[in-house]
């Protein structure tokens, strides 16, 4: 026979059986979807990652002042551990620390840094905001975040501010631009930059450290809230971090490192880690996707076994007349193909609707701007679930095709 004359058969197969044929497609269209919208979404959290990643400095290291022993356990070693718990009384980081690491190699840039929250003036309407002091002498080469309008810090600066676009425009009434005037905990600071928006650095204001540090309560110079390290390469990183925690170990006479009073992260590690939590997730929740599959891959040979069958008398009738044994195998397969494919259009139709949901709802739960992300289903990703449902319609009709073109003409004639 020829290939037109299968696919004809396994249409007519399809057609005639349409109850049981479409409930088995139905599981293979569950199946496909899951698998297809789960994949799209991961594909987003991936690119959505990447794009992060990529606005971030893999290179900064940032020492901060507290150490428990759980967060050497995190992922990345030394690089990916978080302030602790039980050493944070009355631990400060300070000018000696920064000095001690100054002769460190592969260090290209070294500052200490303070934050607070202090209330902050402007047309007359009050708000406490967020406000770190940087060291204006190097803050320009360490930081990623960029202006919409105006400058960065500079040297010469002392009472003067940089700030979020979300203190720009969104807390006061009237909008903040250059060279206007606000009032930090009572001092008088004008406003030299706008930044560009950068999520968490909306409503943040940034100053000159020798400023902020008058500003900021409990503030001290020369005492640090963190101490951020610029490596010279990505590839630095890794061994820059343990070599400030062996001079930091030694110029804090650090003995045992139970005893440790300080932390260390590293953007690379903490990078590496989200990049892999994330794939781990989409594998994760893909494999219980597939789970859906396989129950519609036991539908179809469930149907497949119920045809032969039905059919018996038919493939008795169709041997007598001439057919072969490859006859009735490639008919069974292609309606089981058929089966599959038409599951895997619809399945595709389904992960594609359950995809444009994810901006909507899902995305906003990872922070990725809700509905403007614009997440799509890739074409290459709907082929694949397309192939996939064919193939799992093959595999799960070979038996029953198998066994339908193994009947004897005889005993498929008489079979009642």
């Amino acid at each position: 026979m020829r290939q037109s004359t299968y696919l004809k058969m396994g249409l007519n197969m399809l057609v005639h059986s349409k109850l049981r044929s479409w409930l088995t497609i139905i599981g293979i269209v569950i199946g496909i979807g899951s698998v297809v919208g789960i994949l799209s979404l991961g594909d987003a959290m991936q690119e959505q990652v990447q794009s992060r990643l990529a606005e971030m400095d893999l290179t900064k290291i940032t020492i901060s002042p507290g150490y428990s022993k759980a967060s050497s356990n995190m992922p990345g070693g030394p690089g990916g551990e978080g302030r602790g718990g039980g050493t944070t009384t009355d631990v400060e980081l300070t000018d000696t620390d920064i000095a001690a690491l100054r002769g460190l190699n592969n260090i290209s840039y070294i500052e200490g840094e303070i934050s607070g929250s202090v209330p902050v003036i402007y047309a007359a309407q009050n708000a406490t905001l967020s406000i770190t002091g940087v060291d204006p002498q190097v803050w320009q080469y360490m930081t990623t975040l960029k202006t919409q309008s105006g400058r960065l810090l500079e040297p010469s600066d002392k009472y003067v501010a940089v700030i979020g676009s979300g203190v720009a425009s969104g807390i006061y009434d009237q909008d903040i631009g250059v060279n206007q005037v606000i009032t930090v905990n009572g001092k008088a600071v004008r406003v030299v930059g706008i930044l560009e928006e950068e999520g968490e650095g909306d409503r943040h204001i940034y100053m000159p450290i020798d400023g902020a540090v008058t500003l900021i309560d409990d503030a001290q110079n020369g005492v640090y809230d963190s101490i951020a390290v610029k490596a010279k390469s990505e590839d630095a990183v890794d061994n820059l971090t343990e070599d400030i925690v062996d001079k930091l170990m030694i110029s804090r006479h650090i003995v045992n490192d139970d005893d440790r009073d300080f932390s260390v992260s590293a953007s690379k590690s903490m990078a590496e880690s989200v990049t892999e939590m994330t794939s781990s997730m989409t594998l994760f929740l893909g494999a219980i996707a597939a789970v859906s599959l396989l129950v519609g891959a036991v539908g179809i040979a469930n149907t497949m076994f119920t045809s032969v069958l039905e059919k018996t008398k038919e493939i008795g009738t169709m041997k007598a007349i001439g057919a072969k044994n490859r006859d009735i195998l490639m008919i069974f397969l292609f309606n089981s193909a058929m089966v599959g494919l038409v599951g895997g259009i619809l399945g595709d139709i389904l992960g594609a609707c359950v995809s444009t949901l994810f901006p909507l709802l899902g995305l906003q739960m990872m922070g990725g701007g809700g509905g403007s992300s614009g997440l799509y289903l890739a074409p290459d990703l709907m082929v694949m679930g397309l192939l996939l449902a064919v193939l799992i319609g093959v595999i799960s009709g070979v038996i029953p095709a198998f066994r339908a073109s193994k009947l004897k003409p005889v005993d498929a004639l008489r079979y009642e």
